[in-house]
């Protein structure tokens, strides 16, 4: 029995150590790499730095079921933006049944590092509008189904990078009317966007079939800042910009260090506190949190649509403390069994037992509360919610499942002295018949 326990404990350290060790410092699988458990966790912008802005949509004369339909096609048009635009981990949702909210974390694959040119392209969407030669709008941003930067030959045989622009059947007819008006009369077409004239290209040939390129003297960067200038006219809706927030990647790098560096110096106390005054179960209680943070670290990398941000590491501390009320309220527990002459065995069994309903309960009123937060926050407060609801569930796991099982190996090996489960002298007279 010894002999066996000894060797499950030594297993289940090894596995764990391995474990973790490859978890953190990531590995190589074949030709494929699989990068740091902490690399693989999706930060809010309040750590990485970038910008948010909630747009307000206009119903107008919209009914109801119309209305809510164009939010969310609205929101798709935004995320196609970012998505082109290079901001792949962007975030767009709906804030309430007439606001979005777009937020637009900054990391070091970012083509654009600066939060004021971030807010500049995912600024007030304007209303797009094609003019004929006679200045009147022919065109709306409705009829537009897409604009792309793209490098084309010219008739010269030339590469150059040009516009292309894709319009509905509506779209395409009226096109081809102006554009064969302005080829006659060599007129520009101007493409105005929130009364700001962007381009006015005269059409070299009548431009039927839906489909036309802008060129000119672009480079990539240029022709693509146009086709998502065109793109942000593009939408069902208009939209109001009611708040906006920017955070330079530097600050949000120095939140996250700080952050880290305060949550390590509040668990080494933690862990101080737990083996001075627990001795041997505050170990084991102590190597059951380095545990937990490693699941929790493990969760939050293999869900990518949670984001972490300051409040939802506030969560996972949160979580610690949590972890630690558990296994406070056991070892409490188990010590008042000691303390009337149970062996160490049946203390650790009976003091499990009779903490368990005081876990279970304190854990899951704070479980809904946590889910409440999580359905109905927004922004960085939803995320609280999202790491406070794994957080209280490793927790639980790691004080009910981790430390007994920890604790009962330990007990199994003959690791018997009091003096190494509890402060002080043990009241009461000892049990016959050894353990």
């Amino acid at each position: 029995m010894k002999v066996r326990s000894i060797i499950t404990l030594v297993i289940i350290i090894a596995i764990v150590c391995v474990v973790v060790f490859f978890g953190l410092t990531g590995f190589d699988v074949g030709l494929s790499t699989v990068k740091p458990l902490p690399e693989q966790i999706n930060l809010g912008l309040d750590l990485t730095g970038g910008a948010y802005v909630v747009y307000e949509a206009q119903q107008g004369e919209l009914e109801a079921a119309d209305f809510s339909g164009k939010v969310v096609t609205t929101m798709g048009v935004l995320r196609d933006r970012l998505d082109r635009a290079g901001f792949t981990e962007a975030t767009v949702v709906a804030q309430s049944s007439d606001r979005i909210r777009v937020e637009v974390p900054i990391n070091d694959t970012s083509d654009t590092q600066d939060p004021v040119e971030v807010l500049k392209l995912i600024g007030k969407p304007a209303v797009l509008e094609f003019k004929d030669m006679f200045g009147e709008v022919a065109i709306t941003g409705d009829m537009v189904e897409g604009a792309e930067a793209m490098q084309i030959t010219n008739k010269y045989g030339a590469k150059e990078y040009s516009v292309k622009l894709t319009f509905n059947a509506e779209g395409a007819q009226i096109f081809g009317r102006i554009t064969e008006e302005a080829y006659g009369a060599q007129a520009g077409i101007p493409i105005v966007l929130d009364d700001e004239t962007i381009s006015a290209p005269i059409p070299s040939e009548p431009i039927y079939g839906g489909e036309g390129y802008i060129t000119g003297d672009f480079t990539l960067e240029a022709a693509g800042q146009m086709a998502i200038q065109i793109e942000t006219g593009a939408l069902p809706l208009n939209l109001e910009e009611i708040e906006v927030r920017s955070i330079s990647a530097s600050l949000g790098e120095d939140a996250l260090q700080k952050s880290i560096f305060a949550g390590l110096i509040g668990i080494a106390i933690l862990f101080l506190f737990m083996i001075v005054y627990y001795r041997l179960p505050g170990l084991v209680a102590c190597t059951a949190l380095a545990v937990y943070l490693f699941i929790v670290v493990l969760l939050l990398a293999a869900i990518p649509a949670i984001q972490l941000t300051l409040p939802g590491i506030a969560g996972i501390i949160l979580g610690i403390g949590m972890a630690v009320d558990s296994n406070v309220i056991i070892f409490e527990r188990f010590k008042e069994e000691l303390s009337v002459g149970k062996t160490l065995r049946s203390s650790l069994n009976s003091g499990f037992s009779k903490a368990l309903r005081t876990i279970l309960d304190s854990n899951i009123t704070t479980v809904i509360a946590a889910i409440v937060i999580a359905i109905f926050g927004v922004g960085s407060v939803k995320g609280f919610g999202y790491t406070l609801i794994i957080s209280i569930v490793v927790s639980m796991f790691t004080a009910l499942v981790v430390t007994r099982l920890l604790l009962k190996l330990i007990i199994s090996i003959n690791v018997k002295n009091k003096k190494l489960y509890t402060m002080g002298r043990i009241p009461g007279k000892p049990a016959k018949g050894g353990e």
